[in-house]
């Protein structure tokens, strides 16, 4: 393993992108987006920091930090972020989540992964990354996650609670913390609150803030009237307008899910419901769906996440998904591509990575960074 990130010198791309994207690769490769112009947004690069953040009034520390997360790893230097997250332990349950590699029980060995995998930064929970923090801290950016969802309680809830505090991921060498909002759930506006009062507090101690911008209601699930029903979690309108709300609250970078579908708005104003405020001309102009938010280009559908970032001023990172076996490296390396080309920041992939041998982990990692790596593959 090497002992700092600073060693990694394998930065020349060497993931055949065209071969993974299959029958894809024309469409995902050379496309051409028809709705925000790429020169309207403040796109990921090398002067990121000064270019865009040195205007806001984020205090110093958090811009150095910031700068320290975007010089880290193999994408160094490049303004994009390949991050890895293991914080499944508590949302998803250890067992659950570390069965395919009971290895990564130990702390160690999922900062380890980030290391050798090349990520600019690990993000865990409180406990993982404490356990190991005087080894680690100073050899890789922490970002602590602050807030979990929790499934022991019987029945099962859905519910973000805090498990620590600022101060504590401060003093462990953390350069940023993270949470998750599950907007649209009834407990949202809480959870709005208390995210909101720590990422203050996150930035008065110079640490960068990251939020998980994820939508949680069951209603989300529409049934049309053929009586099939429509999952409309992961649209392209309900989680920009998420990530809308977590820029407003001051997040500095958002994680969001790839979108798999557009028309949530639409859906739930269907017949003789009401639900928010919704314009078509979101689906028409600024995805490439039709009227109800039906098709639309995945890259276009990825870029209106990155438009309700601030054009792009508040960086996008499209989490990795699930573990599904052979083809999470095709997967992987797909959901690079449409965040790069939408114009997002990067990727926070976990799962992929850590339910398998580490390294299989890790060249799935430098798959992902060979997209952002790769000059050829361009902002559409």
């Amino acid at each position: 393993m090497a002992d700092s990130p600073t060693q990694f010198v394998a930065r020349t791309p060497s993931t055949d992108v065209r071969a993974l994207l299959g029958p894809e690769a024309d469409a995902l490769l050379n496309y051409e987006s028809k709705t925000i112009p790429r020169g309207q947004l403040h796109v990921p690069g090398p002067d990121f920091i000064d270019r865009i953040f040195t205007l806001t009034d984020r205090p110093t520390p958090v811009l150095r930090n910031y700068q320290t997360i975007l010089n880290t790893g193999r994408l160094a230097g490049t303004g994009f972020l390949s991050i890895l997250p293991v914080d499944q332990g508590v949302e998803h349950s250890a067992g659950a989540s570390f069965a395919p590699n009971p290895a990564y029980f130990d702390p160690e060995n999922i900062v380890r992964l980030a290391i050798d995998g090349g990520c600019n930064a690990v993000a865990s929970t409180f406990g993982v990354l404490g356990a190991v923090a005087r080894k680690f801290a100073h050899k890789i950016p922490f970002l602590v996650k602050f807030n979990h969802n929790e499934i022991l309680s019987h029945p099962n809830t859905f519910d973000q609670t805090l498990y620590g505090s600022i101060r504590v991921a401060y003093e462990m060498g953390a350069v940023a913390v993270g949470a998750t909002i599950y907007f649209g759930s009834a407990e949202s506006r809480r959870q709005i609150q208390e995210v909101a009062a720590m990422f203050e507090e996150a930035h008065s101690l110079g640490m960068v803030t990251v939020l998980w911008c994820y939508t949680r209601n069951n209603a989300f699930k529409v049934k049309a009237a053929d009586g099939k029903s429509t999952d409309y979690h992961a649209a392209a309108d309900l989680s920009g307008q998420a990530n809308h709300l977590g820029a407003t609250i001051r997040a500095d970078i958002i994680k969001q899910k790839l979108p798999t579908n557009n028309g949530g708005y639409a859906a739930l104003n269907a017949g003789s419901s009401s639900y928010g405020k919704w314009d078509p001309r979101v689906y028409t102009n600024l995805c490439g769906s039709d009227d109800k938010g039906n098709g639309g280009h995945p890259i276009d559908l990825c870029r209106y996440q990155v438009v309700n970032n601030y054009m792009g001023r508040i960086g996008l990172i499209n989490s990795g998904g699930e573990s599904k076996g052979a083809n999470d490296l095709a997967d992987a390396v797909r959901t690079a591509v449409i965040n790069k080309r939408a114009g997002g920041m990067g990727l926070i992939s976990g799962r992929k990575a850590f339910q398998k041998p580490m390294t299989d982990g890790v060249k799935l990692l430098h798959a992902i960074q060979d997209v952002y790596l790769d000059p050829s593959i361009t902002v559409a």
